[in-house]
This record gives C-alpha cells, sequence and structure tokens, in this order.
C-alpha cells in the first residue's frame, strides 16, 4: 500500500536554469539625479505602475539599484520576469502580499535570485505575491543570504547551490511538484505554511536545512523527504493530511522533535542507510507510524523515540484547516517544549 516511486523534479529545473523609494523626494525624482556621491550611500526607489514613482517595471529598478538600496513596490499586478544577481545587500518590499502580485510573461521561473554563474548575497525580498510560470514560482541559484518574508508563492520555490536561504511567514502551495526544494543548500523555514503539493519539502544532495515551526498539509506524497547525503532538523512542525508525514532515503540524516504527524497513510518512513533521531513526536491517525521501506513495507515500531507520544493532537478545527490546540490539549507541556507542533494552544499568546 505504501510502496510507491518518488520523483523528484530537481534536475528539469537545474537544466533549465542556465540563465542562469517609499518616500519620494526631490533628490531621487530619477534615475538620473543620483550623482556619483550619492550613489555610495543607499538610496530607496519606488515602483509604481501610475508613474507615480521612479519606475514603473520592478527590473529596471533592480537593474539601476546598487548594492544595499531599497525597493518599494506599490500595490498592483506586474506582469514581468524579475531577476536579482551581482547585488549585494538589496531589500525589495511590496505593500503586502494580496497587494503586489508577480505574474511572470515568458520564461520558466517568475522570480529569479542569482544567476549563472554570478549570485546574489544578502538580498531580503517580502510583502509580495509570486505566480508560477512554467512550473516555477522562485529559483534561487548561487549566492548566500537570501531571506524570503511574508511571500505568498503559487508554484515552487527551488534553491541550488545557496548557502542560509531563510524563509519566513511564507504561504507556499499549489505546485505540480514539490513546494520547497533543496539542492546542495543550506538553509531555515521558519513559521511557514506549505500545502497542496506533490512534495512539502524535498532536500537533496548535500543540503542541510532546519524546518521550524511550519505547518505542512495536503501533499499528495510526503511533507518531508530526504534524499542523498542531506542532513535536517525537524523540530515543532505540524505534518498533517499529506500522502506521508516524512521520509528519510539513501543516507540521509535527522535530528526530528517535537512534531505532530497526523492522518497520514505512513507518518514516518525510513530506508536502511538513514539515520535519525526522534524525541517527543506525537503521531496519531496514521495507517503507519514507523515503517521501513520493503515489497512490501514493515513496520518497525522498534524506531519508534522513547518519548514519542500516539496522542489525540486536540486540533481546533481540523476539516477547516485550523490546526492550532485547543487549550485542553494533550500536546501542551510535553518534555522540554512548552507544546508540540508548530502551533501554540488557542489560550496562549503567539
Amino acid at each position: 500500500m505504501f510502496q510507491r516511486t518518488l520523483t523528484i523534479f530537481l534536475p528539469f529545473f537545474v537544466s533549465f536554469f542556465l540563465v542562469g523609494p517609499w518616500l519620494p523626494g526631490p533628490a531621487l525624482a530619477n534615475s538620473q539625479e543620483k550623482t556619483p556621491s550619492q550613489s555610495l550611500a543607499p538610496a530607496m526607489w519606488q515602483v509604481a505602475l501610475d508613474g507615480s514613482g521612479h519606475f514603473t517595471s520592478i527590473q529596471e529598478a533592480i537593474d539601476q539599484a546598487a548594492s544595499g538600496d531599497t525597493i518599494m513596490i506599490k500595490t498592483g499586478s506586474y506582469a514581468e520576469d524579475v531577476t536579482v544577481h551581482s547585488k549585494d545587500g538589496l531589500s525589495i518590499i511590496g505593500e503586502g502580499m494580496d497587494q503586489v502580485v508577480l505574474t511572470g510573461k515568458k520564461r520558466v521561473g517568475t522570480l529569479h535570485i542569482g544567476k549563472w554563474p554570478y549570485g546574489a548575497t544578502n538580498v531580503t525580498i517580502q510583502g509580495l505575491s509570486v505566480i508560477q510560470h512554467g512550473g516555477l514560482g522562485i529559483g534561487i541559484f548561487n549566492g548566500s543570504g537570501v531571506r524570503l518574508k511574508q511571500i505568498r508563492v503559487n508554484g515552487m520555490v527551488f534553491s541550488q547551490q545557496v548557502q542560509n536561504v531563510q524563509l519566513e511567514d511564507c504561504v507556499i502551495g499549489e505546485s505540480e511538484t514539490t513546494g520547497v526544494a533543496f539542492a546542495d543548500s543550506t538553509g531555515t523555514l521558519t513559521g511557514n505554511l506549505i500545502y497542496h503539493n506533490d512534495h512539502g519539502v524535498a532536500i537533496g544532495g548535500n543540503s542541510d536545512v532546519t524546518l521550524q515551526r511550519n505547518v505542512i498539509t495536503r501533499s499528495l506524497y510526503e511533507a518531508v523527504l530526504m534524499t542523498d547525503r542531506s542532513k535536517a532538523r525537524l523540530i515543532q512542525n505540524t505534518l498533517v493530511q499529506n500522502g506521508g508525514g516524512a521520509a528519510f532515503q539513501d543516507d540521509a540524516q535527522a535530528d526530528v522533535q517535537g512534531n505532530i504527524i497526523s492522518q497520514s497513510a505512513v507518518g514516518l518512513l525510513f530506508f536502511p542507510g538513514s539515520h535519525t533521531t526522534l524525541a517527543f513526536n506525537a503521531l496519531y491517525g496514521n495507517q503507519g507510524d514507523y515503517v521501513m521501506t520493503g515489497t512490501p513495507p514493515t513496520p518497525i515500531p522498534e524506531r519508534a523515540g522513547k518519548t514519542d507520544v500516539m496522542l489525540a493532537p486536540g486540533f481546533v478545527n481540523p476539516e477547516e484547516g485550523d490546526y492550532r490546540l485547543r487549550a485542553d490539549s494533550s500536546m501542551i507541556h510535553v518534555g522540554a517544549f512548552p507544546f508540540l507542533g508548530a502551533l501554540p494552544p488557542v489560550s496562549s499568546n503567539p
């Protein structure tokens, strides 16, 4: 029942990407007014479709901006392909994830950060939505210190050979492949909602990733899939209503603590060469909790963490996607964790 072929689409994207101011004033009325001395100091540029800013195109603003500048984007739907590369310390800030939308135009991937062989470092992008084009929403290639915050992505977020990728408070879903994929990259995912993808998060190659306080739900297959020699820490995540909770293939290594894994075909799926440390996880309502791959797959309850619990989480309203814990949930004060899973009980302050 649990045997299936898990396909990772990272090579497809690797082969495709060989491309690798909010307060306007007289001193920044247009791009030509920046003097050489001004260019040494960070500037603030404004993008507005109605012509009230310095630019009507996001890409034009990025091309003009110097490292350390800030680009503010006003409300609107921007039908363009956007690339950020060879910049350091650039900030791109939209008026809000429901107000600023990037829809893409021609290429695969609406937003590219980094471009072979050029990278981008210490780039922050927040407060906007990205609609996939050709199956890819955001592609991050080369570079380091890329931070995506409060971004809604329709489609995949793909990272290859990037150090210190940070995804915070994002909403990522509706990908036909994987919600977030890491290939030979390091990063941290914190406080994100990742929903309705084939796989929620895929970690491969020599990647090293921390997932903390994320809700991953309605994946066709695993919420988290680790392959190759990847390493990860899964701490206080809620993995619910997925085809599988987490799968550890090949030589993957994972520290799995404080998670709620519920209502999946398989809670935790192990391959013989994988290495995992489990503690204080709650598994409930899965068809199988601890399973070793094979023909047929074999239940292996001996792989359970000694402190794991088999108790109902006590979600507020899981049928409607509300995975907060009720005040009387048994997931409160378990071990050293104030609560298990990603979301605090309704009686607690966020």
